[in-house]
């Protein structure tokens, strides 16, 4: 389990194609602060991936099907950074919301603004999760504990402060561009029951 606040970033220095799954390598001097040793969990762009491989320098990660699926890795090149945090302990303070690091989807960049020192951005968001985004709600992007400003139609939008901007990815986003986006896990447990009340009856 993740908070979503970000512990730092880390360079895509390799992607080798292994029959059905992907190894990627990623290069950070924080690697052996977000992981202890081989197995451990941490979140690269909000995905929770189990280290296969840990130097002081970089980790490797396996990458399976479902995870390409479900994410904007296969989007991404050699040399491209990533949001990376590491995993929850007990004792750790939430100051962000709970991430789980299970992306539901992915989104794309419609709108990049600037609004004093703040960078607003907004996603166009698949109609299956647009229940699940809601005004001043939490969401994750690219990992990120972030709160929604607006919901319009199938768009929403968040508004990063210079910190957030300058520590993680999302300041770099250019319209077109993918994010991975986790919804707050409390809305799919409560849509799930509402969906599933109605099946039964």
């Amino acid at each position: 389990m993740f908070s979503g606040i970000i512990s730092g970033q880390g360079q895509i220095a390799d992607l080798i194609n292994q029959q059905e799954k992907i190894r990627m390598t990623i290069k950070t001097p924080l690697a052996k602060k977000l992981a202890e040793q081989v197995g451990d969990s941490i979140a690269v762009n909000g995905i929770c991936l189990t280290v296969t491989s840990l130097t002081a320098t970089e980790f490797k990660v396996d990458l399976m099907p479902e995870t390409l699926r479900r994410t904007n890795l296969q989007q991404l090149k050699r040399g491209q950074k990533v949001n990376l945090e590491a995993a929850l302990r007990p004792t750790t303070r939430i100051a962000g919301h709970f991430v789980l690091g299970h992306i539901d989807t992915t989104a794309t960049v419609v709108e990049r603004k600037m609004e004093q020192t703040a960078l607003v951005l907004t996603f166009q968001l698949p109609n299956k999760y647009l229940p699940y985004v809601a005004e001043k709600g939490s969401v994750a992007v690219n990992g990120v504990s972030l709160t929604v400003t607006m919901t319009v139609q199938q768009n929403f939008s968040v508004s990063l402060i210079p910190l957030t901007q300058k520590m993680t990815n999302l300041g770099a986003l250019q319209i077109g561009d993918q994010v991975n986006i986790e919804v707050d896990v409390l809305s799919r447990y409560l849509l799930r029951q509402e969906a599933f009340k109605n099946e039964i009856k």
